[in-house]
């Protein structure tokens, strides 16, 4: 049964009677319903009721109606009473428009009006937009008129027929069963066909009632203003809530969590409580405090530098935002007035006019109403795909999309969170409806700890066990030596814990810290001048530990631009694989004819759109002498086209403006109308442009050319002849000297479908142009008695006996710098995937030439590099990828399946025709995958495959810059968003923002990532040398003395603020190409390799030798007393002054010897290269001169040094740079050995 019979059958009829009545008011709380109508009349024309289905009346109407245009027809009933009758739909629109729209109907001016409800709510309008189908608009309607039935009684004593409400709803019924119908028996459409434009014909009018009926508003005068709030209410606001900014007291709270911090603020407060409750009857206190307070001082300092960056951070993207919502305005239509409002205040049921001038971001979900002009959207944002995607009335209108050719009109119908955009914002800013509170998403991101984070917490914890155990011991040493041996008095025992706990502060890195934050900081404002914003400091060093990219092809890999890759004139074939070499440049390089060239130019220039253009900035290129090209707009294919074209070296605007009937400027504008545009439309596939030719005298006209692109199945198809580019088998074309052409074999034509075929699987979107010159008594409107269109309408003669010039494969292209980036990327061990929402061919083709996808790739023996020659899983759509993943439970709920995952992720290269959340399954499963611990597994995929797996959990990086990002950059371990065409939800949930848009900037923040790991490594050497060497000597102290030669202010000073200068220092030096060179780093490795091990206890044992031979043989062989006995005077000793100073300058000098890791003999290489380090070191040494100078109370030490103690103190200091050349070679030697 065809959909004609079908819906004969459900009441249509063919002949249905036309809709045509008057209606002098209806009000919208009864225009679905049967109510009393008390504020308006409703009658029926003299002509009859309205009858028949929504074939036969509302079509028949349309069909009837479309010829009235946006003018309208007013129809008059038996009773003289005028009415607006729609334009496309008779009669019923025409009620129903009237009925809502007018600002002076009886209903408008009662307050109820304003807050009556509506027929459907947020949720059900929420479900339409996400699922996008004409089935889902007929279930809205049906919602919609069931709400509206049960509203009301029927009845309105309307004795003599049916009354209009009830005509309208019958009416209504048979819009939805028509519908149905076709939806039942849509894979039997064809295109074209009478049965198609039927139902689009319905769309259309099921998105005017669903305008009208369900949200009463106006197509044409939008809705009232003061119904704003009462929409605002009912289904929402479109300014999504603010992400909650985390106040100063909670960053604070959040720092302070760190375990060495927290060991920090337990050691200050019992440092002051000891030195505050031990003093003797006769004692002051005076600066006893001082120790205890500054430790905790350096805690504070720690936790306000961290709190600090990350709450300046968070105002500076919330200023970013706001700045933005307040430059978003739309055009939408209020109280029959085309007026500005913010995205942030557009509401369900506005009106918006759109068209691809503006180029302006979609920012509600909506439905296109009718008629739109040719309406194309890019949904490249949303779903990956770059192709535009052509709407029809009836259509949904994704918010985030852009209209990039025609213009239309669309009602809002979904805002803020109920939107599709709205909702993965949401799910970035971990909000949710109540409906999904108690659902939790099984692939939300975890709060995990970046790799260095987990390093430095084992560490810290580490250190403190050994701290907290020679701290005992040296109590119990103290203890022991004091009390049993010497019979000191018990109240020494203070006395002993105080030393005790110098001990432990001693080994506490309290620099640490510190001295991260310094590190992640000053990275951070490097990477920020190499086009990297890091909004999360921890995210710097993730990056270096990255294990696999998951990126986007849309915008990522690719500009988001159209742009010709690929040419076939002349017999030649120019396909352009190096992606910094335009196709202009390459076929000009290859020696194409001038002729040939500036005929493809000259059909480009005119027969594209006004609207698309190129914009030049005034700089011109020295070496090809062209303007350069600063932006573009209207359709992008024809910007390909034009920017094909300018390559080539030609100007379109002058061409435009230089050819007869095609320019609008100066003199020749006075015969624009000689030129005629044959538009594209869908049913032709084509587009062409007839300009008059000119006798030599330039006075009359001789001909016309028509200049034809299109489709190439089209336009080959029309097309007896071709341009040749061997002149020996060609016939001279008389109407164009210089170009050659011949008869299209049946074997040339051939040859142009293989060619088309080619492009084709390589992802290209293919089209031809074509040329044809006729006398001047040519009929341009003449059509065609055998050639067709593809609907089966007769073609235009003029489009007809083409010459063909060329095939052009247009295609989004790789980004010049991008093959360089990957071929870093795998060699620094890092995994590449690309996922897009891009057909397999598209998707393949790029991920080849960015060299993702690689000759092992493809099976043995082929040689075409297209998706059907791939081996098993490189490459999967998102269907058959989730449907491996994931497997159904007893109840038919979906579960994720890590096991099926883990059997296809090595394997997979390319994941096309994704669905956002494929992304995050991708990110989820890497992330949580265990398949390193199958060692049998790993090493038959080495051995079959070449396929090698990272011996540890994956450290997962994601790029992209669509909203459909968004979910899995927030629960990949490192977030990378485009800056520059990413939008505001992507850059939201990213922890890098790129802001030049440079997929090789990845390779940066790589490379910085991994040098703040070395540059933390260097810290640790350098800090734990320190840490062991104190130890070691304040444990001696215990021993002997019952005391440390190192007063606990004097170790702060080295521990804190000397060693707090050296990580910035250390931190400073800036990354080199080596770092590429290795693999990531595993979560599990220790962060001290055995090479620091190794330079660590070398330097701390000359460190404590130097410090012992002056604590015990120094008063004798400087005739100075000894350090324990003014002490126990109560005085500052010189001999223990000296002993600090000696040791600051040991450590100030291994400073340069911890900038290198792995035993490098020139330790000065580089080093005056990096002036931050040079600085920081002189000026470091500057403060340990005013310390030892001047600093007697508060540091402990005694009133100055004379010269001799400062050369003896320097001397030791530079000593530690030939041990450490020592220290290299007894490595390398015992290494050899080994």
């Amino acid at each position: 049964m065809t959909v004609k019979e079908q819906q004969a059958a459900a009441g249509g009829s063919d002949d249905g009677a036309e809709i045509d009545c008057s209606v002098e008011v209806i009000t919208s709380s009864s225009l679905l319903s049967e109510g009393d109508n008390q504020n308006g009349t409703t009658a029926a024309s003299s002509n009859g009721h309205l009858n028949g289905g929504a074939d036969s009346g509302m079509v028949k109407a349309v069909e009837e109606s479309a010829a009235a245009g946006e003018n309208g027809t007013h129809a008059a009933n038996g009773n003289g009473t005028s009415t607006v009758i729609d334009s496309r739909f008779g009669g019923l629109a025409g009620h129903v428009e009237q009925s809502i729209a007018s600002s002076i109907g009886v209903e408008k001016h009662k307050a109820a009006f304003y807050t009556s409800p509506f027929a459907v709510t947020a949720k059900e309008l929420g479900t339409l937009s996400d699922e996008r189908t004409r089935q889902a608009l007929i279930q809205v309607l049906e919602r919609g008129q069931q709400s509206a039935s049960s509203s009301k009684d029927d009845g309105n004593g309307d004795i003599e027929g049916p009354s209009m409400a009830k005509s309208l709803r019958a009416q209504l019924r048979d819009l939805i069963n028509n519908m149905k119908i076709t939806e039942e028996n849509s894979r039997a459409l064809v295109e074209h066909s009478e049965e198609e434009q039927a139902a689009d014909k319905n769309a259309d009018l099921a998105a005017t009632l669903l305008t009208t009926a369900l949200l009463k508003s106006s197509p044409e005068h939008g809705i009232d203003a003061r119904e704003v709030e009462h929409r605002r209410s009912a289904f929402g606001t479109n300014a999504m809530s603010e992400q909650k900014l985390s106040s100063f007291l909670e960053l604070c709270v959040e720092a302070v969590q760190d375990f060495v911090l927290i060991m920090l603020i337990v050691l200050g407060i019992i440092t002051i409580l000891l030195e505050t409750l031990s003093l003797k009857d006769d004692e002051k206190c005076g600066t006893c405090w001082v120790e205890g307070a500054a430790i905790l001082c350096s805690v504070c300092i720690v936790v306000f530098v961290t709190a600090g960056i990350d709450y300046a951070k968070q105002f500076a993207f919330i200023r970013l935002t706001h700045h933005l919502n307040g430059t978003n305005t739309k055009a939408v239509i209020r109280d029959s007035k085309q007026v500005s409002v913010t995205d942030d205040d557009i509401v369900v049921g506005d009106i918006l006019s759109v068209n691809s001038h503006n180029l302006a971001s979609i920012p509600a979900d909506c439905v296109l109403l009718g008629p739109a002009a040719d309406l194309h959207m890019d949904e490249s944002t949303l779903t990956g795909e770059s192709k535009a995607i052509r709407k029809k009335p009836g259509d949904i209108i994704l918010s985030g999309t852009q209209a990039t050719q025609g213009s239309g009109r669309m009602v809002v119908i979904a805002v803020g969170v109920n939107s599709v955009a709205g909702k993965i914002k949401a799910r970035v800013y971990a909000t949710s409806t109540d409906d999904d509170e108690n659902n939790a998403d099984e692939l939300a991101s975890d709060d995990i700890k970046s790799p260095l984070a987990v390093k430095l917490d084992l560490i810290a914890k580490q250190i403190g066990i050994v701290g907290s155990v020679a701290a005992a011991l040296a109590f119990g040493a103290s203890c022991i030596i004091g009390l049993a041996i010497e019979r000191d008095p018990v109240r020494d025992i203070v006395d002993y814990m105080v030393t005790a706990i110098t001990v432990l502060a001693v080994a506490v890195p309290e620099g640490l810290p510190l001295a991260v934050t310094l590190a992640l900081a000053f990275s951070s404002n490097k990477m920020q001048a190499e086009q990297n914003l890091v909004k999360h400091l921890d995210a710097c060093e993730t990056m270096g530990s990255a294990t696999t990219i998951c990126t986007d092809k849309t915008g990522t890999l690719t500009a988001n631009k159209m742009t010709v890759r690929a040419m076939y004139a002349g017999d030649e074939n120019y396909v352009v694989d190096d992606p910094k070499v335009s196709a202009g440049d390459y076929v000009v390089g290859r020696g194409a004819s001038d002729a040939l060239i500036k005929l493809i130019c000259h059909a480009v220039a005119v027969d594209t759109m006004n609207e698309s253009v190129l914009y030049y900035s005034d700089k011109v290129d020295k070496v090809t002498g062209k303007k350069e090209l600063e932006s573009s707009a209207g359709n992008p294919t024809e910007v390909a086209l034009l920017s094909f074209s300018h390559d080539m070296g030609y100007d379109f605007e002058e061409i435009r403006n230089t050819t007869r009937g095609r320019s609008a400027a100066g003199k020749l504008g006075e015969h624009l109308h000689e030129g005629k545009l044959f538009q594209f439309t869908s049913a032709r596939k084509m587009m062409s442009y007839a300009v008059p030719l000119e006798d030599e005298s330039g006075t009359s006209i001789i001909g016309y050319r028509i200049y034809c692109k299109g489709a190439q199945e089209i336009v080959l198809g029309r097309c007896s002849k071709y341009v040749v580019g061997s002149a020996a088998a060609a016939s001279k074309s008389s109407a164009d000297e210089g170009v050659d052409c011949t008869d299209l074999s049946d074997e040339q034509r051939q040859q142009f479908n293989d060619i088309a075929q080619q492009y084709s699987r390589r992802g290209m979107r293919c089209l031809a142009l074509a040329y044809r010159d006729v006398k001047g008594d040519f009929d341009l409107d003449a059509m065609s008695e055998s050639i067709t269109n593809s609907d089966g309408t007769a073609a235009f003669e003029a489009e007809t006996d083409l010459i063909a010039i060329s095939l052009v494969g247009i295609e989004d292209p790789l980004r010049a710098e991008v093959p360089g980036a990957i071929a870093k990327c795998y060699t620094a061990g890092i995994d590449v995937r690309m996922v897009t929402g891009d057909n397999p061919n598209t998707a393949v083709s790029i991920a080849y030439q960015a060299g993702i996808i690689r000759d092992n790739h493809f099976l043995p023996g082929t040689t075409e590099k297209v998706a059907d020659n791939l081996k098993e899983n490189v490459l999967m759509v998102g269907t058959a990828f989730r449907a491996a993943v994931y497997t159904e439970d007893g109840e038919g709920n979906k579960q994720f399946s890590q096991e099926a995952f883990d059997r296809i992720w090595p394997y997979l290269r390319v994941l096309a025709r994704s669905s956002p959340d494929d992304k995050l399954t991708l990110a989820h499963g890497l992330n949580q995958s265990a398949l390193f611990e199958d060692a049998a597994t790993c090493e038959s995929l080495l051995a079959e495959h070449e396929i090698k797996i990272f011996p540890d959990r994956q450290v997962v990086a994601m790029t992209g810059d669509g909203t459909n990002d968004a979910p899995a950059l927030k629960r990949a371990n490192i977030g990378f968003a485009m800056g520059v065409a990413g939008t505001q939800i992507a850059k939201d949930a990213a922890d890098i923002i790129l802001l030049d848009d440079n997929f090789a900037s990845i390779v940066t923040a790589a490379k910085w990532g991994r040098n703040i790991y070395a540059s933390i490594q260097k810290f640790l050497q350098f800090q734990l040398t320190v840490n062991i060497a104190a130890v070691i000597t304040a444990l001696t102290g215990a021993f002997s003395y019952q005391t440390s030669p190192l007063a606990a202010i004097q170790l702060l000073w080295v521990n804190l603020l000397m060693d707090s200068l050296a990580s910035l220092a250390l931190a400073s030096e800036p990354p080199i190409d080596a770092l590429l060179l290795r693999p990531p780093i595993n979560r599990t490795k220790y962060i001290i390799t055995h090479r620091m091990w190794v330079n660590m206890f070398g330097q701390a044992l000359y460190q404590v030798v130097v410090v012992l031979t002056m604590l015990f043989a120094g008063p004798d062989l400087l005739d100075i007393r000894p350090g324990h006995e003014v002490e126990e005077d109560g005085d500052n000793s010189q001999h223990y002054s000296l002993i600090f100073n000696t040791f600051v300058w040991m450590t100030l000098f291994n400073e340069v010897n911890c900038r290198n890791l792995n035993g490098e003999l020139n330790i000065f290489k580089g080093l005056v290269n990096n002036p931050i380090f040079c600085t920081i070191w002189i000026v470091t040494a500057g403060l340990q001169v005013i310390i030892v100078e001047f600093g007697s109370v508060a540091f402990h030490v005694s009133d100055g040094l004379p010269g001799r103690f400062w050369l003896i103190s320097i001397l030791f200091g530079l000593g530690s740079l030939p041990v450490q050349q020592v220290i290299n070679v007894l490595y390398k030697l015992v290494e050899r050995e080994e």
